[in-house]
């Protein structure tokens, strides 16, 4: 059943300030990237983050101080070259980035080597040092076993990493429910200290409604704050500001 006005005004209350407001196009320019900061001041609040190509971190910082700021390291490719992602991560934090969001390198996981995948996020995890927030994007998608996205999460989760994310956004298959439940759960087996993002893919309420419900049943609702929990998009945007009654 669709919910009502009122329910779904709600909804969009609750996942405003749970939203890392995400442009990540090939086409992004410095006017696109104000666009977007603009309009990210609502009357309702800020969403927990922007995210952004590092390129745009000055803009965002310049558009919107009050903002936190993410961006992609690794991106998409997910490579496997830890120098390469900590000279990015570095690069980035000295841009004035809060947020890294790194890719996994999947390809090297499926191949059966852990090795790789350990030795850079733990790099990653220094570079970033205690201040900022790293959030490891599995490319859950390209995965696509269950036993290899626990094995992405183990690696993840023994690194320290603040967030297991799902997806780019780049690939055929990005966030999906099955997905969810094998990251929650490894998340609910080392304690719960880590946060959980979903992206790729969640366009309506209805999306982020379905995978909020699946961190609660995981973790409990008093889990659920941007500490914690994050959805990552742009399109949910849209309809999220008519939910709560903003002019198109």
């Amino acid at each position: 059943m669709e919910p009502d006005p009122k329910q779904r005004h709600a909804l969009a209350l609750r996942v405003l300030p749970l939203l890392d407001l995400t442009s990540l196009g090939e086409n992004d320019s410095p006017a696109r990237i104000e666009a977007l900061c603009a309009a990210a001041r609502t009357p309702w609040g800020l969403p927990a983050a922007v995210c952004v190509y590092p390129e745009h971190i000055v803009t965002v910082r310049r558009a919107l101080a009050a903002v936190r700021i993410a961006t992609v390291v690794n991106f998409p490719d997910g490579g496997e070259n830890p120098d390469r992602a900590v000279r990015e991560t570095r690069r980035a934090i000295a841009a004035g980035a809060d947020e890294i969001d790194l890719v996994f390198p999947y390809r090297a996981l499926r191949r059966g080597d852990l090795h790789i995948g350990a030795e850079l996020v733990r790099a990653c995890r220094v570079a970033c040092g205690p201040a900022v927030t790293l959030k490891l994007i599995l490319e859950s998608g390209e995965l696509t076993r269950p036993e290899l996205i626990r094995q992405a999460c183990e690696i993840g989760l023994g690194a320290g990493v603040d967030f297991l994310k799902t997806s780019t956004g780049k690939v055929p298959v990005n966030a999906t429910p099955a997905a969810a439940v094998v990251m929650l759960d490894a998340i609910v087996k080392a304690g719960g200290r880590c946060g959980f993002k979903v992206a790729g893919g969640v366009r309506t309420l209805a999306d982020a409604a379905l995978y909020l419900g699946l961190a609660e049943q995981a973790l409990g609702a008093s889990w659920i704050s941007p500490e914690h929990f994050r959805i990552g998009a742009s399109a949910l945007f849209g309809e999220l500001r008519a939910a709560l009654g903003a002019p198109a």
